[in-house]
């Protein structure tokens, strides 16, 4: 198997400061203008699974899939490193490994597809490579492959310097376990090397296994990929034989077993479950150490990851990448992780230039070396749906725990950390910064001053309109992960001087509608209250009114009526609530429904109306008489009108909506005029006349 030279990692900033201080200006002036709903519905798309909470009536995306990639709890691992071992080293074995330990081993070690194929190989060829993760239990599965080949006398070999190094020392009919051989990319194992050692097996009676990791380089190296049993089988066979079939079927039925068998664990935290499940039969401890159990092998998988020195640093780059995109293509969280990577990289040796093969390790290596598995799924672009390979932990709470262990537990690596979540904040795809968002949420809920202090602060201070929102996501989020100084800030912050802050809060408590209705709208309505500049300059729009306005409006459509009532009511009594709430509705007459593209506010006036919902019906049709009254918003209104009739061209089934609602707010002689002047124009048309606008005019002239 060929391998391509590794290339060297492009720096992380390849553009120089002012070229990439325009670009990013640009990009800002382009992300600032997104619309609220918008920018609404890409955190719902692209954000974990518990930002759902924002809208009560979404449902999941996923759709039913095929499963590719890790089979069986396959962990997949990187190369080891040893140095300073010789080829003519005196004593090649490391020792002989204890009988008793074999004999335990064998009591426990259940059989498997993958140890039949090995087995059958080893009696044939004398010699095996046995490739698996370090944490599958391969060293296991070579022991009880020697065990049943060459009896308990089993010899392990210290690490040589190559393997012609062993021909003079496999002079007997035992066997022999050479545990982790590295074999780089610069000197693969061939087949060329076995054949010797081969040989001399042959003639002595003994047999050899030698494990791998998956990412060893094996040229023409026949091998077999190790994969364990499954862990029902597993735990079966540690617990079964000390309490018997009938309490194992017994046990097996508990709720902690049932959730734990539904997770990936490795074997040895099989082993150690079992170890309590047995303990809890016996009475010596209860369920509620089972329950825990999980977590805490969570946990402990996180911190062997992280600590373990074989283990490249670009691998764990692929873990925190693979924490912060989880359930997200493949192909992102693999570009991003060598990004991320490049930075580690300058924290630990500024001096050595990161290294990343350009063709290395196959995906589905690196998603077991994750504990994890990719499945064809989609993605919701700007574009549409995608189709996409995507990438998720097998156990659900991995992500959360990797990023806190980071965060927390290993401070170092905070700089290189907060500078890549501040480069994916500034990516140019809403799944990316979305992501961005959200890790600093659930970094926030594991330190929320830090946090603060190096992401969503620096955010909501930038220049760029597009960081705020950010900030906002970020915030949102946090909430929803029930940090409870959340709320603290945005107040603080949405009634402040900061007006950098002050958009974040906004954006953020617009977003929380759904979560806090009463406290989102009296902290807004309050803000208003105290604004005293006009919502206009120069018959201009301030950036101000947008930002109330577009809070009000994800306000109204997320949570709706209770929002419709209580600023309906202040139609006529808080001038100043009224200019913004009145913008804040022109903006949701815009919004549409997908797929169909049907107008949202035209359908909410619809449903009320087949609801016989009198009280949502008139304050619908108030806001459109205010609408078509105010001096700054009457004419937009009317294109908006015009755009509803157009579309009931081809939607017939919204035109009794349409008529009704025309008929309520054309009781005004000045409304009337403007509808219906609006009506012949498109009925009239000399492009695409609308047939719609000639029978609503009918219907309104035949009042």
């Amino acid at each position: 198997m060929s391998q391509e030279t590794p290339a060297a990692a492009a720096p992380a900033e390849e553009q120089p400061p002012q070229e990439a201080e325009e670009a990013a200006e640009d990009q800002a002036g382009e992300r600032q203008r997104q619309k609220a709903w918008v920018a609404r519905k890409a955190l719902i798309q692209h954000g974990p699974s518990f930002v759902m909470s924002l809208d009560r009536s979404a449902s999941a995306t996923q759709v039913g899939r095929d499963q590719f990639g890790v089979s069986g709890g396959t962990v997949h691992g990187d190369v080891n490193n040893y140095f300073g071992v010789s080829a003519e080293h005196s004593e090649p074995f490391a020792g002989v490994v204890r009988p008793e330990k074999i004999a335990e081993l064998a009591d426990v070690f259940r059989g498997c597809p993958s140890f039949d194929e090995a087995l059958a190989r080893l009696r044939t060829d004398k010699v095996v490579v046995l490739s698996g993760g370090r944490d599958s239990g391969r060293r296991s599965a070579a022991l009880m492959l020697l065990h049943r080949v060459a009896g308990n006398t089993v010899r392990e070999i210290v690490q040589p310097g190559s393997l012609s190094a062993l021909l003079a020392h496999l002079d007997s009919a035992d066997g022999y376990l050479l545990s982790n051989f590295a074999a780089p990319r610069s000197n693969p194992l061939r087949e060329s090397h076995l054949i010797g050692l081969r040989e001399r097996l042959e003639r002595s009676g003994g047999h050899l296994v030698i494990t791998v990791e998956p990412s060893a380089a094996l040229d023409d190296v026949p091998f077999v990929r190790w994969t364990p049993p499954p862990a029902e089988e597993m735990l079966d066979a540690h617990v079964t034989p000390r309490v018997g079939d009938v309490a194992w079927q017994q046990l097996c039925g508990l709720a902690p077993v049932k959730e734990f068998l539904a997770r990936q664990h490795p074997p040895a935290a099989i082993e150690e479950f079992a170890l309590r499940l047995i303990a809890v039969h016996r009475g010596e401890a209860d369920e509620g150490s089972l329950a825990s159990f999980s977590e805490q092998a969570v946990e402990a998988q996180v911190a062997r990851w992280l600590t373990d020195d074989q283990r490249k640093l670009r691998d764990k780059a692929f873990l925190i990448s693979l924490a912060v995109f989880d359930k997200a293509p493949y192909a992102v969280t693999a570009e991003l992780a060598d990004v991320l990577y490049t930075r580690l990289q300058a924290t630990a040796d500024p001096r050595q230039s990161p290294v990343i093969p350009v063709f290395g390790s196959s995906r589905e290596d690196r998603l077991g070396l994750a504990h994890a598995h990719g499945y064809a799924g989609t993605e919701v672009t700007e574009w549409g749906v995608v189709g996409q390979f995507i990438a998720e932990f097998r156990e659900e709470r991995m992500s959360k725990a990797l990023l806190e262990a980071v965060w927390n537990l290993h401070p170092s690596a905070r700089t290189a950390l907060v500078k890549w979540i501040k480069q994916l904040a500034g990516d140019g795809r809403p799944l990316v910064r979305t992501r961005a968002a959200s890790t600093a949420a659930l970094l926030a809920e594991a330190d929320f001053s830090s946090a603060m202090a190096h992401l969503i602060e620096p955010w909501a201070d930038a220049p760029d309109p597009g960081s705020w929102l950010t900030a906002a996501n970020a915030l949102t989020l946090a909430h929803l992960l029930k940090v409870p100084t959340v709320l603290p800030v945005l107040r603080d912050w949405c009634t402040g001087d900061a007006e950098r802050r002050r958009w974040t809060a906004i954006r953020a408590y617009g977003l929380l509608g759904p979560v806090v209705p009463e406290e989102t709208l009296d902290v807004l309505l309050n803000a208003i209250r105290q604004r005293q500049s006009p919502a206009y300059e120069d018959e201009e729009l301030t950036e101000e009114a947008r930002q109330f306005a577009d809070a009000l409006e994800v306000l109204l459509l997320a949570v709706r009526e209770p929002v419709l009532r209580a600023l309906a009511e202040r139609l006529g009594s808080e001038r100043t609530v009224r200019t913004y709430a009145v913008l804040a509705f022109l903006q949701a007459c815009e919004q549409t429904e997908e797929p169909d593209g049907g107008p949202l506010i035209l359908h909410w006036y619809a449903a009320a109306l087949a609801d016989d919902d009198l009280a949502t019906a008139g304050h619908l049709t108030a806001f459109w008489e205010a609408l078509l009254s105010d001096r700054e918003c009457s004419e937009r209104a009317l294109r908006t009108l015009g755009t509803w009739v157009r579309r009931a061209d081809s939607r017939p089934e919204t035109e009794p909506a349409l008529a009704s609602l025309l008929g309520h707010i054309s009781t005004e002689p000045t409304n009337n005029g403007r509808v219906s002047h609006l009506l012949r124009t498109l009925r009239d048309s000399r492009v695409t006349p609308s047939p719609t606008a000639a029978r609503l005019l009918n219907h309104l002239s035949g009042r």
